[in-house]
């Protein structure tokens, strides 16, 4: 989506695009009631002031649209291809992805939620290493970590949207 388009686009024809980017109302809400922006630096930014602010409630509703670490998002719209392509390095070897599903197991009892992780990037051994470290956070801290790391997600998504497919 091109600029132009994200600042003039009907609340109703944006509002997917960002859910596809993270699943909390508020989030969109805020990221669209901002505009119009004066350039994608000004969008990120309050995407990023946004997703600071997110509450348990907005985390719980966002995760709701993750899948596992290490599992394969089903479906063509946005949010499944990006989810496939953030944990491209996720699914390389069978020994990784056991090691995975039995963090997720762990962390799920632990903490009641998916894991979640900005895996852009990561390698599978870097994504169970993280998991294993975090397993060890109180639910507080926990809770913070996986508040940033939804941030994080949420913000590279919104830049695929704003720069990668408006040139595409």
């Amino acid at each position: 989506m091109d600029f132009d388009t994200f600042n003039t686009a009907s609340p109703d024809e944006l509002r997917p695009v960002l859910q596809a980017c993270c699943a909390a109302p508020t989030w969109v809400d805020a990221v669209i009631d901002g505009r119009p922006y004066a350039d994608t630096a000004a969008v990120v930014r309050a995407a990023d002031e946004a997703g600071r602010r997110f509450t348990s409630a907005d985390v719980d509703q966002a995760l709701a649209a993750h899948p596992r670490i290490g599992e394969r998002a089903e479906g063509e719209h946005a949010e499944a291809a990006w989810s496939r392509r953030e944990q491209a390095a996720v699914g390389a070897d069978q020994a990784a992805a056991q090691a995975l599903a039995e963090g997720n197991r762990a962390y799920e009892e632990r903490f009641d939620r998916v894991f979640l992780i900005c895996a852009s990037g990561l390698s599978a051994d870097r994504i169970l290493a993280s998991l294993n470290d975090r397993l060890g956070n109180d639910p507080d801290t926990e809770a913070a970590v996986v508040a940033d790391e939804l941030r994080k997600i949420a913000l590279l998504r919104l830049e695929r949207v704003l720069v990668e497919e408006a040139t595409a």
